[in-house]
Formats: structure tokens, C-alpha cells, sequence
């Protein structure tokens, strides 16, 4: 535990010293202590950090829903034994046997506006080409959509677990009362579950905040020309590495680890109040 905190306690530390100065070109360049300009500045600025606040949200938002929704949906159908479960499950769980980058690079190729198969798919219906990665209103949505498509299966995963470790009591005595599925679903199954969706939930959001292979490996540095799916990983990651700005960057980074922090207490808050 003392080895873990360390290597926790360390670099939280330091970013947070680099936060107060004006470190810039190279870590071991002299640097000036400046206090919380840098917060100042970051927080003013409406051009970069407001809009990367906007789209970090707005991204986890939208994944996180659809995840644990299609998550909850698929889980619910691979409960109860049926023939050829054992496939599906696989076939299900494929998407996290490769790495974000490589899924990035794989839906980069497949959503080509000149070469893609999505858009030859879609000629095929006689639907005219999408821009998909390369629009700047379309860049976003197409990058949820390869992030629900890699983790929903992690989702289906530990709710599925915490499904078979329901007791069956509670179902067959609503069902003896006459409930329906879907009362049976929404009064017994889901308040039983919520614990375990509230677990998801924190995991799969926590991840979600934190995304950035997928968004680097489909737009590259920047989020893109326009910045289209720059998130704050993405943000802070091109002031560290693209402009060497490592002040700036580090204040980013803290305000970043001050809204995750924030969002763990609020679930696991949420999740003690579930069980008792």
C-alpha cells in the first residue's frame, strides 16, 4: 500500500508544483514561481479549455448511457441458458481482445470517406457518401460510436455477474402475483441490480473521462484541424508534448484529476446510500 501511495502521492505532487510555475521547453529548464496565474488563465480561456470541458462531458455523457442501456439490454438476454450461448458470449466479448489504438486505427480505415466500407455500405442503399471522422459535426458522434462499440461488452460483463448472483425468490413470487416482465424487471430485477449498475457506472465512467487512444488514434494531435474531439486528455496531452508548455498543461492535468476525484466521491457516495 505504501509502494501504491507513492507512486500516486509523486506525480500528483509534482504536476501540482509545475501548476504554480512557468515551466516550459523542458522540465529541467529553470522556472518561475507564478502562484495560480496559470488557473487564472486556464479558466479564462474560451477558445481551448471551456470547449475540450464541453466535449469530455458531453462524450462521457452519451457513451456512458448508451453503455449501460445496450449493456443492460444484452445482459438481460444472456441470463437465462439458451442454445448457443456460449458463442454469442464470445462474440460479444470480442471487441475488448484488442487494444483502443488498434480499434481506432481499425474504424479509422473502415470510416474512409474515399475508400471506407461504411460508405460503400451505404452506397449500396443509395445513400451518398458521409463525411464521418473527417466532418467536424459528425467527427464526435463517430468516436462515441466506436467507444460504445469496444466497451459495452465490459458492461455486459459486470452486470451479467451481479444478474446470475440475483436469487430467483423475489422473480418467481412476483411472478406468482401476476407481475409482467416489465414489472418484474422495474420492481424487482433493476433495485436489486442498482448496486452493481452504480459499480459499472463509476468504472466505465471514470475510463470514459479518461479516453484518449481512440480520439488520438481517429484525429490525431489536436482532436483534429478544428479541434473537433478534443477532449481535456487530448487538450493537455498537445500542451505537454506538441508546445512543451508544461505549466499550463499540469494545471490542465489537476483541474482534470479534481473533476474525476469529484465524480467518484458523488457515485461511491450514491453507491453506500444504495445499500443501506
Amino acid at each position: 500500500m505504501a509502494f501504491v501511495a507513492v507512486l500516486i502521492i509523486f506525480p500528483v505532487a509534482w504536476t501540482g508544483y509545475l501548476s504554480l510555475t512557468d515551466a516550459e521547453g523542458s522540465v529541467r529548464a529553470e522556472s518561475e514561481f507564478i502562484g495560480f496565474q496559470n488557473y487564472l488563465d486556464v479558466l479564462s480561456d474560451t477558445d481551448r479549455f471551456w470547449p475540450a470541458v464541453w466535449r469530455t462531458v458531453l462524450f462521457t455523457g452519451v457513451v456512458l448511457l448508451v453503455e449501460v442501456v445496450l449493456g443492460m439490454a444484452i445482459a438481460l438476454l444472456l441470463w437465462r441458458p439458451f442454445r448457443g450461448e456460449k458463442w454469442v458470449r464470445v462474440a460479444i466479448l470480442l471487441p475488448l481482445v484488442a487494444t483502443p489504438v488498434a480499434v481506432g486505427m481499425m474504424w479509422r480505415l473502415i470510416f474512409d470517406p474515399n475508400i471506407g466500407m461504411a460508405n460503400q455500405l451505404l452506397s449500396w442503399v443509395g445513400i451518398g457518401p458521409q463525411p464521418w471522422l473527417s466532418g467536424q459535426s459528425s467527427a464526435l458522434p463517430t468516436t462515441m460510436f466506436i467507444d460504445i462499440w469496444q466497451w459495452t461488452p465490459m458492461v455486459v460483463l459486470i452486470l451479467l455477474a451481479g444478474l446470475t448472483s440475483l436469487s430467483d425468490e423475489p422473480q418467481e413470487a412476483a411472478l406468482i402475483d401476476g407481475a409482467s416482465t416489465w414489472q418484474r424487471f422495474r420492481h424487482v430485477t433493476l433495485p436489486l441490480l442498482m448496486p452493481t449498475v452504480i459499480v459499472a457506472i463509476l468504472l466505465r465512467g471514470i475510463d470514459a473521462l479518461k479516453t484518449f487512444d481512440i480520439l488520438y488514434a481517429t484525429k490525431g494531435r489536436g482532436g483534429g484541424s478544428f479541434h473537433e474531439v478534443e477532449t481535456l486528455n487530448v487538450y493537455a496531452y498537445g500542451l505537454s508534448f506538441d508546445y512543451n508548455d508544461y505549466g499550463v498543461s499540469s494545471t490542465v492535468l489537476i483541474i482534470f484529476f479534481l473533476i474525476i476525484i469529484g465524480v467518484m466521491w458523488a457515485l461511491t457516495y450514491r453507491k453506500k446510500g444504495l445499500e443501506r
